[in-house]
């Protein structure tokens, strides 16, 4: 099940300072975001600079962006998921969804505009 507060996965956050990759982490993690930040800069002092920048920009190409709706249950995250993974994924399933509701509405319109339905209706008042 979808945890509300959005621990369920690893997202980048979409207000972070740079690319939002330490509150993303602190947010999954639980943990203070002041905390975060200040243990990825001595890391970077204690391991070098460009390895641990690597790492970030890596971390904050890779990682998806948090949603912007909160998932509330996994056929959202399902969802969710795939449109991060392909966009065309995402649409190919949005327009399945609205190509069974077209059928459905299709078939209660003829039902509702048949001869039968419009008999019946006269014949019940």
């Amino acid at each position: 099940m979808i945890d509300h507060a959005g621990r369920d996965r690893l997202y980048r956050s979409r207000s972070g300072m740079i690319l939002g990759v330490c509150k993303g982490l602190a947010r999954y993690f639980d943990v203070s975001l002041f905390w975060t930040r200040v243990i990825a800069v001595l890391l970077m002092f204690f391991t070098g600079f460009w390895p641990l920048v690597g790492i970030y920009l890596l971390a904050g190409f890779l990682l998806k962006p948090e949603p912007v709706l909160p998932l509330n249950n996994d056929e959202e995250s399902d969802f969710y998921q795939a449109y991060a993974r392909s966009r065309n994924e995402g649409l190919s399933r949005i327009k399945s969804k609205f190509d069974r509701l077209d059928k459905r509405i299709r078939r209660l319109e003829n039902v509702v505009t048949s001869k039968e339905f419009d008999w019946d209706r006269r014949f019940k008042r």
